[in-house]
């Protein structure tokens, strides 16, 4: 109830799980509500020790990002990560859930993509303008719109060498500026580009 009245009457709810976003308070009041209660087990009073755990949360002002997880009891279940902007009254405006996929198809996504793209023809590297951003939004932006697919030396730079990466198609996270550079390398096909 309280997400809902913080939500622009004509929020946007994007929940990857589903075709289609939610548009409108009284919908998303609703949606958020059948989901729980599926969660929990059918009735509000099913399971009154289910939650949802905030893990890591961004500094925005206007929008944010938060990796998130669902518990009960002593359970850890279902994680995801959601992207919520605020609009000029700061309401909630748009919100983007992305959870974690059921199966995790770790690196058989890999198999998949090479024969995706088996007779893709390779384009030349796209060109950037190497510069150095200092805020977490610049360096997402730099590289994702300007590095990818040119340069892991380039985004390795950006990486602390204890990073901690979760990709949620495997189980285990990444731990390292090696076993990242490695996945960043593997995972760069020509005719796909990752947004």
């Amino acid at each position: 109830q309280k997400f809902a009245e913080s939500c622009a009457v004509d929020v946007v709810y994007e929940d990857c799980y589903e075709p289609q976003p939610i548009v409108g308070r009284s919908a998303v009041l609703d949606y958020l509500r059948a989901k729980i209660l599926t969660r929990v087990g059918g009735s509000e009073s099913s399971d009154k020790d289910a939650g949802f755990r905030v893990d890591k949360i961004s500094d925005g002002s206007k929008a944010c990002g938060f990796a998130w997880t669902w518990t009960s009891n002593n359970l850890e279940g279902l994680r995801g990560t959601t992207f919520v902007e605020l609009n000029d009254s700061n309401q909630i405006q748009y919100v983007r859930e992305i959870p974690e996929p059921l199966y995790k198809p770790g690196d058989l996504i890999l198999d998949v993509l090479k024969t995706v793209t088996a007779d893709a023809t390779p384009k030349p590297p796209p060109e950037y303008t190497p510069r150095t951003p200092t805020k977490a939004n610049e360096i997402a932006k730099y590289l994702f719109n300007d590095v990818q697919g040119s340069s892991p030396d380039e985004a390795m730079r950006f990486f602390s060498p204890d990073i901690i990466y979760r990709d949620f198609n495997y189980e285990e996270v990444l731990r390292g500026k090696a076993e990242v550079r490695k996945f960043i390398e593997d995972f760069s096909f020509p005719g796909i580009t990752f947004a």
